[in-house]
């Protein structure tokens, strides 16, 4: 007998973590970990923060240098670029998978079932973090291998990968419902290519503000990825101490826009689900 068969009855009102809610939640996540072991989707999650970084440093290292950064090396600016992109790139394959669960019809089995109605999202969730995880592994040891380096001590550095995770993770969520609300895996992932890499190439991940046209650097300067790449960047520092400092008027951006968006993917993501039950 299955854990969700074994559910009893009336649970689903309960909206505390239970046994037979957490053996649930951790069979589909299995259900969703392990075939992407099998068919190499880890690989894509390895090789994708590869690909950013080549992308990125190779064409545009020694014209960046020649402009003047501010920065020791151009590596370690364009490192958090990296990062978001492959947080980014993590959460259009969470709302491929969220849109494809929808339109199958396996959600509507879902909610046959004695299940709580948030535990197919919390699988889900964790099957992305999962692969953010890799992804992020992947990006840090390829922009070392550049040049970056972790130059700001202990807390610093924990920060920078912290913030990278909850990053991923909210990119995660949002996407997570724009594919549960959709319903079409196409239509998705056309959605979600062009916002990361629009809002990327009009940000301070690959370049300064200044060397924008004077017209669109306020919003170069104080869109989403541009405070998160900031804030990343203060965390890694620069090996000349060229980075800008840990201040709360720096971070606090970073983490309004963090805070802002998570709440929002977590409202609609919430009434997606629980409308149903």
């Amino acid at each position: 007998m299955t854990a969700v068969e074994a559910a009893p009855a009336g649970w689903l009102t309960n909206v505390r973590a239970t046994p037979a809610t957490l053996a649930q939640w951790w069979v589909l996540t299995v259900r969703l970990i392990v075939p992407s072991v099998k068919t190499g989707e880890i690989i894509t999650a390895v090789l994708a923060p590869i690909t950013f970084t080549a992308s990125f440093y190779i064409p545009l290292n020694r014209v960046m240098s020649f402009a003047g950064l501010g920065f020791s090396s151009y590596a370690q600016f364009m490192a958090p670029i990296v990062i978001l992109q492959a947080c980014a790139f993590t959460a259009v394959s969470a709302a491929f998978r969220a849109a494809a669960d929808a339109v199958s019809g396996l959600d509507r089995r879902f909610d046959a079932m004695p299940m709580h109605p948030l535990v197919p999202a919390a699988a889900r969730m964790s099957s992305n973090i999962f692969r953010l995880l890799i992804g992020l592994v992947s990006a840090v040891i390829s922009t070392h291998v550049i040049g970056f380096r972790f130059v700001g001590g202990t807390a610093h550095t924990l920060g920078f990968l912290a913030l990278g995770l909850l990053i991923g993770a909210s990119f995660c969520l949002g996407a997570d419902a724009i594919g549960t609300a959709t319903r079409s895996p196409e239509a998705t992932s056309q959605m979600l290519v062009l916002p990361p890499l629009i809002l990327g190439m009009l940000s301070t991940g690959l370049a300064p503000a200044h060397q924008f046209p004077h017209w669109v650097q306020p919003f170069v300067r104080n869109q989403p990825v541009s405070q998160y790449a900031e804030g990343l960047r203060a965390l890694g520092s620069d090996t000349l101490g060229k980075a800008s400092p840990v201040t709360w008027s720096l971070m606090t951006p970073t983490v309004l826009w963090l805070v802002g968006s998570t709440a929002v993917s977590c409202y609609f993501l919430a009434r997606q689900n629980l409308k149903r039950s």
